[in-house]
């Protein structure tokens, strides 16, 4: 498969596996990157090829100014995107943030005639739940303090000063964008969905996350494990395990 200019601005591919039928396409968390998702990438590459999206602001794309808002983000990654999410089964993971943005481009996706297999939504309320929020209007500090908070930071970036300061304009953006996320009333995809969120989360309640029930015309299912917001760290067994039996039991047989 070519790979489009837009493509790989937008998307890494840390194991490339394109003999595989299904692919799974990964979204970061506010301040997040594309490496985030590469220990995934590499453990479900024996059963599918992962795609981990790169947003603007961060990494080798810190130059380019981050998209305030998740309406916004979502038509850039699918206009990107688009070819590739059409060219063979498709699943989502998003953790967070990412869960808005997966749960949006899902919606451009299946507007347009395409179909997707899963949608995995991690870390995140419901898009109808919302709450009264401002960390994006916080200065530099309390944005660190946020982080710090939410253990979503390697705690080495945020002790040094130059490249933290490099990054936040890019995780204010993520947060004004998440922050004033609203759904469309009723918005749902015909995708199944499954929520995933920690149990001791200060950002998600369990009730918040199973709202996301609301948010398709298919199947449904909660995930709960033990942790805060940021339970991918402790729980990476259980959730690659979850993730390699939805993907695996999703695939057709071949012709």
């Amino acid at each position: 498969m070519t790979t489009t200019t837009a493509e790989g601005l937008w998307a890494r591919c840390y194991h490339p596996a394109p003999h595989h039928r299904r692919q799974l396409v990964c979204f970061p968390h506010a301040g997040g990157s594309a490496s985030f998702f590469f220990p995934v990438s590499a453990q479900l590459s024996p059963v599918a090829e992962v795609l981990s999206v790169q947003y603007p602001g961060r990494q080798d794309r810190r130059t380019e100014t981050s998209p305030s808002d998740i309406t916004g983000m979502a038509d850039q990654v699918y206009a990107a995107l688009r070819d590739r999410l059409r060219s063979r089964p498709t699943a989502f993971f998003g953790h967070s943030m990412g869960a808005m943005v997966a749960f949006e481009v899902a919606r451009r996706l299946e507007a347009d005639g395409g179909e997707l297999t899963h949608l995995f939504a991690s870390g995140r309320r419901a898009p109808s739940r919302y709450r009264t929020e401002s960390v994006h209007r916080r200065d530099d500090d309390g944005i660190v303090a946020e982080l710090k908070l939410l253990s979503g930071t390697d705690a080495a970036l945020l002790g040094d000063e130059e490249l933290l300061r490099m990054i936040l304009p890019a995780i204010r953006s993520d947060y004004t964008a998440v922050e004033t996320y609203r759904c469309d009333p009723g918005a749902a995809i015909k995708a199944p969905i499954t929520a995933l969120t920690g149990d001791n989360d200060p950002k998600t309640t369990l009730e918040e996350a199973a709202d996301w029930r609301a948010h398709t015309t298919g199947a449904f299912d909660l995930q709960v494990y033990p942790g805060g917001h940021f339970f991918l760290g402790s729980q990476a067994p259980a959730v690659l395990a979850l993730l390699r039996e939805r993907l695996t039991a999703a695939e057709e047989p071949a012709p």
